[in-house]
């Protein structure tokens, strides 16, 4: 049965190949050879026969066909750079996102922009970012789907504050002029930067961007803000902040930064057990003067002491040192490090455990008559000091924690500038608690005789991202988020997002449990005001959905410096006093504080993603209607406001990835994105960062535009681009001479092998002269099979943004399927055959096919060079361009039942016999195959049905002079016959035919002479043309 099905698939093979034989195509050539004469020079050239092949040559040369194209191998310097900015008007860059947004399409493929910071010039950072989203969204607008994506900035914060008023000078601003000369200062960046992303080839309406200044887009905020509030998720509190002295500002997490190499002054200081706890008080009655041991790397921090803490389910034990007798009480497990540190002895004279400790009370070792409490807490560990914790509720958010638990004092010492107020004593006030405030503190606990040893300690410490330098922890007045009620919602939201990599996801989910509390306020005047009024006498803020709505209006009208240039009257009318049942105006006064940046940002998607509902679209409150109607999310069925993607570096896991997370689970119970893409940081070629100060810096104008030193010429902005989708984006991504250079010598290898696809099409149009898949050779069928897989492969790498694999799965299919294989296959098919033959025409339709999708799969990543060989591409008309006429146009009907089998056991055959005669010219050998009667035969016999041939495809697989297939070698074979002998595995139908086919390969040097035209060896003798070559030259003349 197996046999029968076997025979059946040959036979509708085998007559498939004899029609297309007698119908003119397949199998043969469209030859006729009436003559078997020798044809030599012509008698007007006289009777001189070539004394030599090269010269011989050289008569033929105008009969051959080769490759004609004004397309540059290569492109370098100016020409390079003006080659590409006449690609982009020319093509019309500017205009493509507009024309997509205006065209039909059943599905939409929405990236949200995360907005960089507006507060310098472009850097590789940005390129990485901005080319890596182009490289997808291009790809999603190629395979016809409607591309979202709206370029956005963050235009609010310190950093930007700092810089105008560096800039400009400071002098004595009042708010609204430090927020004049910030917005002029982000104004100017942006430019800078939104010039930078064009000339990259960035694909987007650079005349509708989003802005976190727009008062549109802070209306939207405010929105988010007030939904947050009426929830109860905002609230005012006096608690512990990340403070920066430097700044004058809280921080949230995510504007800090953790310096590993941090050196403290680290302390070992004893407070004296002057109550005993009441459990030990029999145990250690004869015990007298025992002290607790507490270690901290904060000394400053020593004053606002108000408890030690313990761990419940621990054991302390109550040890004598050995050099002075100094009772001690610390942590079991920690009394052998302990004595080791101090260099002594430490002899158990009591042991206890953590619950004996209650009702224990020391005395302050600084402040007289001050006591604290020994409590128990969960936060205490036995990694380092004694396993008793020096508590100050003011400066540590555990420590708070225990405070508000057991009703402790929270007085704050420090003021704004980081120094010691009058609270902490007159020794002490005025002073920097980090450097001279630490000092007196330790002389302090000397003089009395609480030290027992300080030492130097390295360790990780938070830093001001933007000043770079330390910050404390103090409580003041502020706005917080409760992110501790949102974060189970918020990690149940995140299970349903994509992360790539996934090993993201461990870090984001880590973040979100380190996040108890966000502090959104900030003590500056660049930003969006807090929508906040607090009565002049009781401090008690006004603040609900009427007061927060009517502000949202006017920042809408008018923007955000009316809160300043407004009088109070206006921005608290009297309508919403008697809304709210507050008191006249006059009793008010308008908050001081702005919004976190992060808030400003997170809340994004509520002003770029957010759809609008039925008539809403001139809606005065619609988030959207500040965008042209093309440019908002449009509302399709499918959609549900989330944006498909956001993609940042992983820096963002904290921070933007974040507040939109907890901003939208806030408002809308889901998360704003249905993908993260978690990219690296750019780096230097040694792996590290960049700095000014080492020297090390990229800058990506210099990249394009090239350098003063010769080491950096102009390499394009393809080039750059073509870094970023070569790289591990997952990773650091290293950027440098040696990265660069390669990058532009990837892309000349390719315009190679583009220069010569161009160059064998010419005088070919496919709209008029292509062959049908069904009347093409074998092989050119089987590549066409060959690119639809490529083109399915690059189509899933660039779904997974994995432009890497695009690039090594494109440069395999280049080396081996085309270079290796097809070209050096076809050569003398395209060069010497007729130029209207069917076998010469249907391997132009094939590259022209190959080409196509060449330029299509690369045209994401480089957009210059994929129009550029667009324009010189035939097959299409005057003025259209790559961008606007799709993606890789593949077809199932290009797979045809034993295609494959065919071929690849022809090169199977093949590479048997090219094994069999190492270095040399398989062109000056013929060849005997022998296969037994078998499925493999018959495949064969379909590419060769006479039992010898010159001409024949298998001939041409084989690119030998000649191929005889025959069921058995012959007895007679020459003694120097080179043998070779193989097996091939054929599987059809999903693996209902298998059959394992067994050849031999019989390799005899040919007695024919090399063709002086086509260079085969098919001719008679060496001053004469082969029979083919012989027609061609005839019908010429």
């Amino acid at each position: 049965m197996l046999l029968c099905r076997v025979s059946t698939v040959c036979q509708t093979l085998g007559r498939w190949g004899r029609r297309s034989q007698r119908e003119g195509g397949l199998l043969r050539r469209a030859l006729s050879f009436s003559s078997s004469r020798c044809h030599g020079v012509s008698s007007e050239e006289g009777n001189r026969q070539p004394a030599e092949t090269g010269s011989a040559q050289g008569l033929y040369r105008d009969t051959v066909l080769l490759p004609r194209t004004q397309f540059p191998m290569k492109l370098t310097g100016q020409k390079l750079l003006d080659q590409e900015l006449k690609i982009q008007q020319e093509c019309g860059f500017a205009d493509l996102y507009s024309w997509q947004r205006e065209r039909k399409a059943k599905k939409e493929f929405c990236l949200h922009d995360g907005p960089p910071y507006a507060n310098g010039d472009p850097h590789v950072g940005h390129a990485l970012n901005k080319i890596l989203k182009d490289i997808r969204n291009r790809f999603e607008m190629l395979r016809g789907r409607q591309v979202h994506y709206i370029p956005g900035w963050d235009c609010h914060g310190l950093p930007i504050e700092l810089k105008a008023l560096g800039e400009f000078g400071t002098g004595d601003l009042g708010p609204l002029q430090i927020r004049q000369k910030a917005r002029a200062f982000a104004e100017v960046a942006i430019a800078r930067q939104k010039a930078a992303f064009q000339r990259w080839g960035v694909m987007a309406d650079w005349n509708q961007c989003y802005y976190t200044y727009d008062g549109a887009y802070e209306a939207a905020q405010l929105k988010v803000f007030e939904e947050m509030h009426h929830k109860g998720l905002i609230y005012q509190d006096y608690k512990p902040v990340f403070w920066s002295p430097s700044s004058r500002t809280a921080l949230a997490e995510a504007e800090l930064e953790y310096n590993p190499e941090h050196v403290s002054r680290a302390i070992y200081a004893t407070f004296p057990l002057i109550t005993l706890p009441p459990k030990i008080a029999a145990q250690a009655a004869g015990l007298e003067s025992v002290s607790v041991l507490v270690w901290t790397t904060q000394p400053w921090t020593i004053p606002a002491n108000q408890a030690v803490c313990y761990m419940p389910n621990a054991q302390y034990s109550v040890v004598k040192r050995a050099d002075n007798s100094q009772l001690l009480l610390m942590a079991t497990e920690r009394t052998a490090s302990m004595a080791a540190l101090l260099g002594t002895e430490l002899e158990s004279v009591l042991t206890l455990t953590g619950p004996q400790l209650e009702g224990g009370i020391c005395k302050h070792p600084t402040i007289p008559d001050k006591e604290v409490p020994l409590l128990p807490a969960n936060h205490v560990t036995m990694a380092k000091g004694t396993g008793l914790v020096h508590t100050a509720p003011a400066h540590g958010m555990d420590d708070y924690s225990v405070a508000s638990q057991f009703k402790l004092s929270v007085e704050c010492m420090v003021d704004e500038d980081g120094k010691f107020t009058e609270l902490a004593g007159p020794e002490l006030q005025s002073l920097s608690v980090m450097t001279e405030g630490t000092d007196k503190v330790i002389s302090t606990l000397k003089e009395c005789g609480a030290l027992v040893r300080e030492e130097q300690c390295v360790h990780s410490y938070p830093y001001d991202w933007r000043t770079k330098q330390p910050v404390v922890i103090r409580p003041s007045k502020q706005w917080f988020i409760n992110t501790a009620s949102l974060k189970d919602k918020a990690k149940e939201a995140l299970q349903k997002v994509r992360v790539l990599p996934e090993s993201a996801r461990g870090s984001l989910l880590a973040m979100l449990d380190r996040r108890t509390y966000w502090c959104i306020s900030r003590q500056r005047s660049w930003g969006v005001p807090i929508p906040v009024f607090y009565h002049r006498e009781t401090g008690e803020a006004l603040i609900n959905k009427h007061t927060v709505s009517h502000i949202a209006t006017l920042f809408k009208e008018k923007g955000s410096d009316c809160w300043w240039e407004l009088p109070i009257e206006d921005l608290l009318p009297a309508e919403v006093l008697k809304k709210s049942k507050a008191g006249p105006v006059t009793d008010y006064v308008c908050g001081k504080d702005v919004l976190d940046i992060w808030f400003d940002s997170g809340a994004s998607w509520a002003a770029v993603l957010e759809e609008e509902t039925e008539g809403d679209a001139e809606d005065s409150e619609s988030p959207l209607s500040w965008l042209p109607a093309p440019l908002r999310k449009p509302l399709v069925a499918e959609s549900d406001s989330r944006a498909d993607v956001y993609v940042e570096g992983k820096d963002q896991i904290g921070g933007w990835f974040q507040s939109s997370l907890l901003t939208s689970v806030a408002v809308r119970n889901k998360a704003p994105y249905k993908s993260l893409v978690v990219h690296g940081f750019a780096v230097s070629e040694n792996g590290e960062k960049m700095s000014k100060s080492l020297g090390n810096v990229v800058d990506p104008d210099t990249v394009i535009n090239g350098g003063k030193e010769p080491s950096m010429p102009a390499y394009g902005a393809d080039v750059l681009r073509w870094w970023v989708a070569e790289s591990n984006v997952f990773s650091e991504v290293q950027i440098g001479s040696t990265s660069l250079n390669s990058a532009r010598d990837s892309i000349n290898k390719l315009r190679n092998t583009l220069k010569f696809l161009l160059g064998n099409m010419q005088g070919f149009d496919p709209r008029v002269q292509a062959v049908d898949p069904k009347e093409m050779h074998y092989v050119d069928q089987y590549m066409l099979h060959l690119l639809r897989e490529f083109s399915i492969k690059v189509t899933d790498a660039y779904s997974e943004f994995d432009a890497g694999r695009v690039i090594r799965v494109l440069q395999a299919f280049i080396t081996r399927e085309l270079s290796s294989f097809y070209f050096s296959i076809i050569k003398d098919r395209l060069y010497c055959d007729p130029e209207d033959s069917l076998g010469r025409r249907s391997c132009q339709t094939v590259l022209e096919e190959i080409l196509d999708g060449v330029i299509r799969s690369i045209a994401p990543i480089l957009p210059h060079l994929a129009e550029e060989v667009y324009l010189h591409a035939p097959g299409h008309d005057q003025g259209e361009t790559l961008f606007r006429s799709g993606w890789i146009k593949s077809s199932s009907v290009w797979r045809r039942p034993g295609l494959e089998e065919a071929v690849e056991g022809a090169c199977a055959i093949r590479d048997s016999f090219l094994s069999s005669i190492p270095g040399k010219n398989a062109a000056q050998y013929d060849l005997t195959i022998a296969i037994e009667p078998s499925l493999l035969f018959e495949l064969m016999e379909s590419l060769q049905e006479e039992p010898t041939s010159t001409s024949s495809q298998l001939a041409e697989l084989m690119m030998a002079a000649r191929v005889t297939l025959t069921s058995k070698l012959p007895r007679d074979l020459p003694p120097d016959a080179l043998l070779s002998h193989g097996s091939f595995l054929i599987n059809l139908e999903g693996g209902v035919i298998r059959e394992d086919s067994t050849y031999s390969v019989a390799a005899v040097p040919t007695s024919a002479a090399r063709c002086p035209r086509c260079r085969r060896y098919t001719a008679q003798s060496a001053d004469c043309l082969c029979p083919r070559c012989q027609t061609i030259v005839s019908q010429a003349h």
